[in-house]
């Protein structure tokens, strides 16, 4: 593998979404990353429609580059076959809860015995502490308790999920990789490996990042449509005449001054920085007026050289044919391993000297029992007798 982790071996003993989005990144950036499977309770997202060839399309790109282990952990002989793993293996991801690695005999205390440098990454919706540590949850459930949701959504119709899951995988995903990278810079310099503890939640609640300081120092709590980024301002989105949608998010003076002058209502660029609910109610009636006289076809026309932050709101299908994120080589073609190749979301990681790379798309369950193995100098017989003795899947 190219790419500037490819010192890093990783175990991932991650399923669903948080874990695995993060170990997509690792994998990307050249980090060697060996799934460890349940042969007997798959992974959920195997499941998720549509397949291509009868793999699910999502297990395919969130296991992308990673190899895949299935091995039965109640077993003695899978957690022996762990064992001699991390030996090797010096990152663990994994997303329990909490307990259930320690109850396995694969908890921290237990892994950095073997290998003292280990960095060991437990990510879970509430964290190791606190009275909500061993409660169910998903993504929205920790949005809620960390007071995200509760202004996302309209006055009218109360608060909303979220398009992506940003507890998931901004929360739980990009904190884990920054938590884990910031370890593998410690231990360059110590020696030391340590045990990360990453709770959706605490990550959902530290990205209140323009809304905690108010709320904290003048009691500001923000409101549904109460912010300038939530629906407070003309900092939103309107309906044109054909039923599309353009953003509008000029909130600089000068770009809502040029968008002003481009709808021809120069009049509002004066109202345009009040925060008051009525002039607000009065820009935004105003503007919808406007951009719904029109299709979008004519707003795209009006605004293409016109530089005050408005572009249409895209679906995804026009969102990978759109000539900037063409430019980028956002959507990559991966090798299915069945000869073919698959279409995929493309890394947004960009390196001048260390490029990221994609193996393979996410393979089927166990696929690398034996050649990982192999490489960690189990003999033949060794592989008959965990076969036989039901730990390999």
């Amino acid at each position: 593998m190219t790419g500037p982790l490819n010192s890093l071996k990783v175990l991932d003993f991650s399923t669903l979404l948080p874990g695995p989005f993060g170990t997509l990144m690792l994998a990307d950036m050249g980090a060697d990353v060996l799934r460890i499977e349940s042969p007997t309770r798959p992974d959920f997202v195997r499941l998720l429609p549509p397949s291509v060839n009868g793999v699910s399309a999502a297990h395919a790109y969130l296991n992308r580059s990673k190899r895949a282990m299935a091995l039965d952990l109640k077993q003695p002989e899978g957690i022996e076959i762990v064992h001699r793993l991390v030996g090797d293996y010096d990152i663990v991801v994994e997303q329990f809860r909490p307990g259930v690695m320690d109850k396995l005999g694969l908890g921290y205390e237990a892994l950095k015995a073997i290998n003292p440098g280990l960095i060991y990454c437990s990510i879970t919706g509430y964290g190791q502490t606190g009275p909500y540590r061993d409660r169910a949850g998903h993504d929205l459930n920790y949005l809620s308790i960390a007071g995200m949701t509760g202004y996302n959504g309209r006055r009218d119709s109360g608060p909303a999920p979220m398009a992506c899951q940003v507890a998931d995988v901004a929360g739980g995903s990009c904190h884990a990789v920054m938590a884990i990278l910031a370890a593998v810079i410690h231990r360059q310099q110590t020696g030391e490996g340590q045990y990360l503890d990453i709770s959706m939640t605490d990550a959902a609640f530290s990205l209140h990042a323009l809304t905690a300081p108010g709320a904290l120092v003048a009691g500001e709590d923000p409101e549904l449509e109460g912010t300038k980024l939530n629906g407070g301002s003309f900092y939103d989105c309107y309906r044109t005449s054909d039923g599309r949608y353009l953003s509008v998010a000029g909130l600089e003076p000068q770009f809502f001054s040029r968008f002003c002058e481009a709808i021809q209502r120069p009049d509002l660029t004066a109202k345009g920085l009040s925060f008051s609910p009525e002039v607000v109610d009065e820009v935004k009636g105003a503007i919808a007026e406007a951009i719904g006289a029109h299709p979008l076809e004519h707003w795209l026309r009006v605004f293409a050289d016109v530089d005050c932050c408005v572009e249409p709101v895209l679906s995804f299908s026009e969102a990978r044919e759109h000539p900037q994120l063409k430019a980028r080589n956002m959507v990559v073609s991966v090798p299915d391993g069945r000869g073919g190749e698959q279409p995929q979301v493309a890394s947004p990681f960009r390196f001048s000297a260390t490029p990221v790379g994609y193996r393979f798309a996410g393979v089927g369950l166990g696929q690398h029992n034996e050649e990982v193995l192999r490489e960690q100098g189990f003999t033949d017989e060794e592989i008959a007798r965990l076969r036989g003795a039901g730990a390999l899947g």
